[in-house]
This record gives C-alpha cells, structure tokens and sequence, in this order.
C-alpha cells in the first residue's frame, strides 16, 4: 500500500463534487486507518453486505481490498468526504462502482456505507447522485455514457431498497438464493428456508437478492432532474 495506489479500474477515473461532499478514490494507505476507525466498533455496518464484520484491520483489507477490489479491473471503491457537517472536508463513508463493463455499457453501484454521524444525512444521496451522474451522462458532458447502473440489496434490507427507489431506480424483481453466504460468517438476514438434504453446503445459508435498475433512457426522461433536486445547492 503507497500513496501511489493503482485502482486498476476499466474506466477513467477522476475526483468526483459538488457543494455537499467529495468522492476520491480510495487508497488503502491514506484512507484505510480512517474507515477502520469509523467502523471497527460498528458491526452493524456489516449486516447486509456479504462479508465482514472483521476483528482486525489486516483480515478487512486482505479479503475485501487486496482480495476482493484491487484484483478486478471492473470494481472501484471511492472514499467520500463531507464538506457540510464539519469546516474542513471530513472522512465520511465510501461507496463503489462494481461490475463494471465496458462491452455493456453497464455498472452496479454498491459498498455503500455511511459512518454513523452521516446516517440519514445528506450524504448517501450525494455520493449516489454523483456517481450516477458521471455514469450516466454522455462523455461530451463528462460522463461515461454508460446504458445501464444496477443496485443490488438483499432482499430483506429495506433501507436499501428504500435509498435506491428514492434515486430513481426501478424495482425489477428478486432473484431468490441469488447468492450462498457462508455460515461462519453468521449473517441472521438470510432465507429462513433451509437448503435441501444432499446439497452440497447445506450448513451455508442462501439470500434472495433485490435488483434495481436505472438505465440512460429513464436518466434522460426526468430522473436527472429528480437527482439534481436532491442534490441541489445549499
């Protein structure tokens, strides 16, 4: 980890602002110690992702960051500052572009997360609104012109569900045991339908994934104006 971390992400990548908060991409080694410390002591945190809550800060960085984000050139991760709540532009979530693909013209927004102080504030609202304002416009507006950005949520977490929808995401149904989460994870936001006799991890469980979609066609037909509102000015 230096200062000089490459994202290795498919598509250009720049700083990202408007008057309520700053999304740069994040850096294991400038960001890393101000997300362990923010999070280390909140496991709630973890509740709908599928990984995590960790007990250290080496086993959260060698399985999401080194494993998990650093490897595919499809995911990126960006730190966000808030620049209401504090004088100075201050750490306070991150959120990720995921899957991306340049052949499809697609992305899925994702690791959404929110310190405690910046919960139910101004801020997932603007770091949503900002990326999909640079996914979404065409690139002579300075965006990436992409077609389509996903959100994905487990099925039973409704704030998710709810933060999308109010965005401008569509609801386009639920794909069911979408993914197997391991159970020494020890998620409880699961199927409560047990896997079958003679599956092969009958001892994991499985979630039903919501997916949520909002594509150029829907941008350009009033939701960018929907995000702008939410996102206007102070």
């Amino acid at each position: 980890m230096t200062d000089t971390f490459d994202p290795n992400f498919c598509f250009p990548i720049k700083d990202l602002e408007n008057d309520w908060v700053k999304l740069t991409p994040f850096n294991p080694a400038v960001h890393g110690d101000w997300y362990w410390d923010n999070t280390k002591d909140h496991p709630e945190t973890y509740r709908y992702l599928p990984f995590g809550p960790f007990d250290s800060k080496e086993k959260l960085f060698g399985i999401v960051f080194d494993g998990r984000i650093q490897p595919n050139r499809g995911f990126i991760v960006y730190a966000a500052y808030d620049k209401v709540l504090e004088s100075n532009p201050t750490p306070a979530g991150i959120i990720g572009l995921l899957d991306a693909s340049p052949e499809g013209l697609s992305v899925e927004i994702g690791f959404v997360v929110a310190f405690p102080r910046y919960r139910r504030t101004h801020l997932t609202s603007n770091m949503v609104g900002l990326l999909l304002q640079y996914c979404l416009e065409l690139p002579k507006n300075g965006g990436l012109g992409l077609r389509r950005v996903q959100w994905q949520a487990n099925a039973q977490n409704a704030a998710s569900i709810r933060a999308a929808l109010r965005m401008g995401f569509l609801h386009e149904g639920v794909k069911r045991w979408e993914r197997v989460i391991p159970a020494s994870i020890g998620k409880p936001n699961t199927v409560e339908k047990l896997p079958r006799e003679g599956d092969p991890r009958r001892a994991d469980f499985g979630r039903h994934t919501a997916i949520l979609g909002l594509c150029w066609d829907d941008w350009e037909d009033g939701t960018r104006e929907k995000v702008q509102e939410l996102m206007k000015p102070r």
